[in-house]
This record gives C-alpha cells, structure tokens and sequence, in this order.
C-alpha cells in the first residue's frame, strides 16, 4: 500500500509568540523531526508545507494548508496521513500504530487518541453546569490516516474550519476509528511545552 505524509508546518504561533516550526529542540528544528520520523518509517512520499527549505507556501487556514499538501500527493497514492508539526515527538511506532490499522481497509480514517484522565465538567461563565461522562471522551492527536479519496472528497465538498481533518471527512459520513496515541505526542502550543518536551527528550537519552 502506497502512502504519503503531509506534514503541516505553516501555523503563525499566535499562543506560541510566533511561528514554532523552526523553533529548535535537541538541536532540530520541529519540523525536521516529523519528517525524520516519517522517513524512518518507510513513507513513501512527504510533502512539507510551511516556510521550510523544500516546503509549500500554506494557507490562511490549517485546512487550506492541508488541501495544498494534498494537492501534490502522488494519484497511486492510497493513504495520505496528516501530520502537525508542532508534535516533534511523533515516533516510528505510532506511526506503524496508525498505518497497521489502515491497511485492514475496512474504515475510511484512522486517528490516535488516548483517554481523557481529568474530571470534565460543563460551564457557563463561572457557573458549573453538570460533570461530563469522560469515558466516551478521548484527546485527539496526529498523525491521521485516511483514504486519499475520502480526503479529498470531504475537502471539496465541505467549505467549513475544523481543528482535524478527521471531523471534515465525519461530516461527509466516513467512517473513522481510532488506536491508542501516545501521552508525549503532545502540542507544542505555549513556550513552557517546548520546555517540557526538551525534558522529556533528555530524560530518555539517560535511560539509553
């Protein structure tokens, strides 16, 4: 099975204090550690788009900047998986993870997740309105996967934002599914993140 990565590197880091994915971690710029991921992992094509060498110029929105990434998706391409690149900390294995489920062919996206392990509750203002059931919740990450055509048809006939691609192919009736992601698979969204992550990258190094 032919598959491509698009990796997203184009946000302007408005909460971040401005653009992160040339923002270095151990030494490497965000950016650069999806792709080296994504290549230890046997991809066959990726397509980077941000303001990186070999990258294409994004969009205003994160879905316009995917659009453009799908545009340059090989055609004999069957899955594409979604990548941000504000996760460095992606690893072969979950993205093995997320192509392993892919391939039993029986959904049109597969996306990780992992539980959601903190009280919910629902408010208004200051005012608690009810305890939400957190067993049916799950915190969304990337890489997601999804049939190459089932992604491009959600993207041209569905003009509305969404934070993932998983949420425009749902509105289209796809199916999707989801694997176990991985809790260091976090965001690099505000400064302290990018802190943790060099923690979390240091730790593991001392336990090689």
């Amino acid at each position: 099975m032919r598959t491509a990565a698009v990796i997203v590197a184009a946000g302007s880091g408005t909460r971040f204090g401005g653009p992160k994915h040339t923002v270095r971690l151990a030494n490497v710029e965000l950016w650069q550690r999806s792709v080296d991921a994504f290549v230890a992992a046997g991809t066959d094509q990726i397509v980077v788009v941000g303001d990186v060498p070999g990258g294409l110029a994004g969009g205003p929105r994160r879905r316009d900047s995917v659009a453009i990434g799908l545009a340059a998706v090989a055609p004999d391409t069957e899955w594409v998986l979604i990548h941000d690149a504000a996760r460095p900390l992606i690893t072969v294995e979950l993205i093995a993870r997320v192509r392993e489920r892919s391939l039993v062919g029986d959904v049109d996206g597969v996306i990780p997740a992992i539980p959601v392990t903190d009280t919910i509750k629902s408010v208004d203002g200051e005012s608690v309105l009810m305890t939400v059931d957190r067993s049916t919740l799950v915190l969304v990450q990337t890489p997601q996967a999804f049939r190459l055509s089932a992604l491009r048809e959600a993207h041209s006939a569905d003009q509305l934002d969404a934070t993932d691609d998983a949420a425009m192919v749902e509105r289209q009736g796809g199916s999707v599914v989801h694997v176990m992601g991985d809790p260091m698979n976090f965001k690099i969204t505000v400064p302290e993140d990018l802190v943790l992550a060099s923690a979390w990258l240091r730790a593991a190094a001392d336990r090689e």
